[in-house]
C-alpha cells in the first residue's frame, strides 16, 4: 500500500476512533486497515495508536503524525483540485444537515436555489433534531442552532432565533393572557419532548418554571398544531411559527421575559480549502439566511 493511502487511513482511524468505522468509510476490509496501520508503525518505528477492546486512541507520536498527515493530504487535494478545475465549477453531491423543521422551512428552499443554479450538482439532506458528526456522516455543510462547542470547523454566524411562548387568540379569549412566567402554572401547557426539550422553561433574569404539561408532544409540529387549535400554550423557536404569526393564528406572550436569542451558524469542516461545491453553497446560504426576516 502506498504512503499516501497509508496516511489517509491513519487520519480516518484517528477521526473515527475505530478501525471498523474507518474501514466502512474507506470501503476497505477491517483486516486491510489493521495491516496498513501496523505496516506504517513498523516503517516509522513508532506506535501511533493505543488499541483496546472498546476504543482506539492516538499516542503522542500519533497525534503529531496525524496532524502532519492532514496538512500533507490537504496540500495534495488542493493541488489535484486546482489541476482538475474542481475549485472552479461546483460538481458532485452536496450533503447537508440541519434541524428538521428548520431544514424543511428555511434550508430546503436555499438548497433548491443552489441546485437550480448549478445543474451539475446533486443534493442530499439529513434533517435531524440531534447533533450529527460531520466527519463520521460525511457531511459537507451543517446549519446549527445554539451555541457551538469548539470543533476546529469553520463557523459563520448568520442570524439568531428566539424561544417564545405562544397560543391562539381563541385560547386567550377563554383563559386570559399570562403576564409573568409564574402565571403559566394556571394555563394548559403543551410541551414538546424532542431534542433539546426540557421540563424546565427558563426566562430572563434567571426565572424558571417547572412545567406540568397538559399535553406532551414528541415533535414540535404537533405541539404547534395543538396550539393552533386553541387547546393551550406551547414554547417553540420563533421561526417555527412564522407563517402562523403572520396570519394572526398565533400570538406571542411574555416577550419581555425571553432569554437571549440562540445563534445560528453555517458550519463546514474544510475551511479555506473547501471545494467549489461547498464554497458556492455556503456563500448562497449565508446571504439568504442573513436576509431572512425571522432570523434576526
Amino acid at each position: 500500500m502506498d504512503r499516501w493511502q497509508a496516511m489517509r487511513i491513519a487520519v480516518k482511524v484517528a477521526d473515527s476512533g475505530s478501525f471498523a468505522q474507518a474501514a466502512r468509510q474507506l470501503h476497505l476490509s477491517p483486516a486491510a486497515i489493521t495491516r496498513a496501520v501496523s505496516a506504517l508503525e513498523d516503517q516509522l518505528r513508532a506506535r501511533l495508536f493505543v488499541r483496546t477492546t472498546r476504543s482506539v486512541k492516538l499516542t503522542d507520536a500519533g497525534s503529531r503524525y496525524v496532524e502532519d498527515c492532514r496538512r500533507i493530504l490537504a496540500d495534495i487535494d488542493e493541488a489535484e483540485a486546482a489541476a482538475g478545475g474542481l475549485h472552479a465549477t461546483p460538481s458532485g453531491t452536496l450533503t447537508l444537515t440541519a434541524p428538521i423543521l428548520f431544514g424543511q422551512m428555511v434550508v430546503l428552499p436555499i438548497l433548491h436555489d443552489y441546485l437550480a443554479a448549478y445543474p451539475a450538482m446533486r443534493g442530499r439532506t439529513l434533517f435531524l433534531d440531534r447533533p450529527v458528526n460531520l466527519l463520521e456522516e460525511d457531511i459537507d455543510v451543517a446549519v446549527r442552532i445554539g451555541h457551538l462547542p469548539d470543533s476546529g470547523f469553520t463557523a459563520i454566524q448568520v442570524g439568531s432565533v428566539r424561544r417564545v411562548v405562544c397560543g391562539a387568540p381563541a385560547y386567550f379569549s377563554r383563559h386570559g393572557t399570562p403576564a409573568t412566567p409564574a402565571d403559566l402554572k394556571d394555563h394548559r401547557l403543551i410541551a414538546p419532548t424532542g431534542a433539546w426539550a426540557s421540563s424546565e422553561w427558563r426566562f430572563a433574569g434567571n426565572q424558571r418554571i417547572t412545567t406540568d404539561p397538559w399535553l406532551q408532544c414528541n415533535t414540535n409540529d404537533v405541539a404547534i398544531a395543538t396550539a393552533l387549535a386553541g387547546a393551550g400554550l406551547t414554547r417553540v423557536l420563533h421561526y417555527q411559527i412564522g407563517p402562523a404569526l403572520q396570519a394572526g393564528q398565533l400570538q406571542i406572550v411574555l416577550a419581555g421575559f425571553e432569554e437571549p436569542a440562540l445563534p445560528i451558524h453555517v458550519l463546514y469542516p474544510e475551511g479555506r480549502r473547501a471545494s467549489a461545491k461547498v464554497k458556492a453553497f455556503v456563500d448562497m446560504a449565508v446571504t439568504q439566511l442573513r436576509a431572512h426576516p425571522l432570523l434576526r
